[in-house]
């Protein structure tokens, strides 16, 4: 019984080692010739005008993560649509919860005023 244990040790060792192991070989042979060319910060290959750390209002992250939520949840519907005519109640009803706890996060977001672009 140990030894399966030992084997998933092993594994978990393998695991966390093969990461730092491609870094530190990337790090060994990556290009090192720095010059003020290079370490220019550029936008796009246009040169930057003024100040180049611009703070974004935290707007446009609620704005995008409410994107990525209803991106998510059709995800998660396809399937109820594809298999519509083989879904037992209880799978439609799940289905409706669904739609049902994300349209009161809309709800919620929308009065937040989450939504507005400004």
């Amino acid at each position: 019984m140990l030894a399966q244990y030992g084997f998933i040790g092993v594994m978990a060792i393998i695991a966390f080692a093969f990461p730092f192991i491609g870094l530190a070989v990337a790090w060994l042979l990556r290009p090192k010739r720095p010059d003020p060319l290079k370490n220019s910060i550029y936008e796009c290959g246009v040169e930057t005008i003024g100040e180049t750390w611009v703070q974004f209002r935290a707007q446009y992250y609620l704005f995008a993560l409410v994107f990525v939520v209803f991106d998510i949840e059709a995800v998660f519907l396809f399937p109820f649509a594809v298999a519509f005519n083989q879904l037992t109640l209880f799978a439609v009803f799940e289905a409706i919860l669904f739609v049902l706890i994300l349209a009161v996060g809309l709800i919620y977001v929308w009065r937040k005023g989450a939504l507005e672009w400004q």
